[in-house]
């Protein structure tokens, strides 16, 4: 009665061991490919990207930005801001330069549109204002 012993290899189905080799030569094959320069390359943006990174992370500011922008409201408010710049940047290629004057500026002044974003721009100057006046009141 002979016993077969087993080493780690023969433990491994054919077909797996077959993946296992050709995974082993594209490792191989991707690690000839890349020149010292590209690994240097490499290397070097990974570090970079890292270090902004760390930079972004504790900028408590952006921090504080990305927390709002997370909430659901600013999501409508940052859809709605590209959707307006798409189509100003249409409108305005599709219409001839203004003429300029205090009658242009009025025609202006009645659309319900412009007064809206005034109206919108206002309201953002004074949270802006009252915000900014918090910060330097707590030392920020």
């Amino acid at each position: 009665m002979t016993t077969k012993i087993e080493t780690p290899v023969d433990a491994i189905p054919g077909d797996d061991l077959q993946r296992l080799v050709e995974f082993a030569q594209i490792i191989t094959s991707a690690r000839d490919a890349m020149s010292d320069e590209m690994v240097s390359r490499l290397a070097g943006a990974m570090s970079e990207g890292l270090n902004l990174l760390d930079r972004l992370t504790r900028n408590v500011g952006l921090m504080r930005l990305i927390q709002v922008l997370d909430r659901e409201e600013s999501q409508h408010l940052l859809i709605a801001l590209s959707e307006a710049i798409y189509a100003a940047s249409k409108d305005i290629a599709a219409t001839a330069p203004a003429v300029g004057g205090i009658g242009c500026m009025l025609r202006v002044a009645r659309d319900p549109g412009m007064q809206e974003g005034v109206r919108f721009l206002a309201v953002l100057g004074k949270h802006l204002s009252h915000n900014l006046r918090e910060q330097h009141r707590r030392g920020g």
